[in-house]
């Protein structure tokens, strides 16, 4: 049962965060983790992970905006994200990692392009990106001596987000049907947020018996840079208000994310679940927090099923949301304050994510 919770353990924190699937206008980027086993293994291990998730539901806090959906002026993002992660095992408690993220986003509304009144019915139009998105090292130590630690062990890491994407992918804006504006995307489908940041993990498993156990893991990006400098006018002007709350320019926010569950072995099958607490918070813990950003957060329940192998294992999870809250800015307190009125701006947010992930030991 051990092997089995350090496999989940291993799959599960490669998708640490999507571009979260249930936050799909927050703009959570992928930054995978890697949680390596504690054994006397020598060598790598190749993990390729994918998920995809569609956003489509407006939530102000944690209200949802139906007519948003039944008026057809809601935003509709498409994430698909492919993740390859190297891990090599130094010795039985060190471990380092890289994760390459592999982006895939079209994101389809009407107030971009023609705006949310227009009847025209080429209104609603698509813009897209594709690239690699922001790369990451990290280092792990086990904290107990896994040949005394048997039933169970805590990891602890520390790792690099580097700003390999492109956070000023642009595309096409239509305002009417013979007229197009090349500007950045939206900030939730930019392959990378400009920022270098510092990541911080935490896994953990213990054993009750051979087939049942209990797993958990923390993860915090910290991204000191407060803005990238990519403009959130679609091309066109800045409004004066959007310079006046500095969201004429993407901001580039920190991400967490908590999660822990149980899991029972059936021969070489390993049912699990668990619960997830993902997002973005309005205040970041070093650097400022201004610039174009949708903060929030999503809880969800998160079924998943392993099979190993002696040298592969297999992954399928579907996590369903059942909490989605879109939390006031910086911006939005920041014209509260000024104009006495409660500001909170909205966010799209899914309903589920499909993840499948193939972890090989070379």
């Amino acid at each position: 049962m051990k092997r089995i919770l350090l496999i989940i353990l291993t799959i599960f924190t490669f998708s640490v965060f999507e571009k979260t699937y249930s936050q799909g206008c927050v703009a959570i980027k992928g930054t995978a983790g890697v949680c390596s086993r504690p054994t006397d293994f020598r060598g790598w291990d190749l993990n390729f992970n994918t998920r995809y998730f569609k956003s489509y539901k407006h939530f102000v806090g944690t209200i949802e905006q139906q007519e948003r959906v039944d008026s057809a002026t809601n935003v509709i993002n498409h994430s698909f994200e492919f993740d390859i992660t190297a891990t090599k095992t130094l010795n039985s408690r060190w471990s380092i990692g890289f994760t390459v993220p592999i982006m895939d986003f079209s994101r389809s509304s009407k107030y971009e392009h023609y705006g949310n009144n227009s009847k025209d019915p080429e209104a609603r139009r698509t813009t897209r990106s594709f690239g690699i998105g922001d790369v990451r090292f990290a280092a792990y130590r086990w904290m107990f001596d896994p040949l005394k630690a048997h039933k169970g062990n805590v990891q602890l890491g520390l790792g690099l987000k580097l700003p390999t994407g492109n956070y000023n992918y642009q595309d096409y804006f239509y305002k009417k049907a013979d007229s197009a504006v090349l500007g950045p995307v939206d900030q939730s489908i930019q392959p990378g947020d400009g920022g270098t940041g510092i990541t911080g993990e935490l896994n953990g498993f213990y054993n009750f018996s051979h087939k049942v156990g209990v797993y958990a893991n923390g993860f915090y990006l910290m991204n000191p840079r407060e803005v990238n400098g990519t403009s959130t006018a679609r091309g066109s002007a800045a409004s004066a208000n959007a310079k006046k709350y500095n969201t004429d320019v993407m901001s580039v926010p920190d991400l967490y994310m908590i999660r822990g569950g149980a899991a029972v072995m059936v021969n070489r099958f390993t049912l699990s679940g668990g619960i997830r607490m993902e997002g973005l918070p309005s205040s970041d813990l070093v650097g400022g927090s201004r610039g174009f950003r949708r903060p929030g957060y999503v809880i969800s329940a998160e079924p998943s099923i392993t099979y190993v192998t002696k040298k592969v294992s297999l992954n399928l999870s579907a996590p369903v949301a059942l909490w989605r809250n879109r939390t006031q800015s910086n911006a939005d307190k920041r014209q509260s304050a000024d104009t006495g009125k409660h500001i909170q701006g909205d966010a799209a947010f899914a309903d589920y994510l499909i993840s499948a992930g193939v972890n090989i030991r070379l």
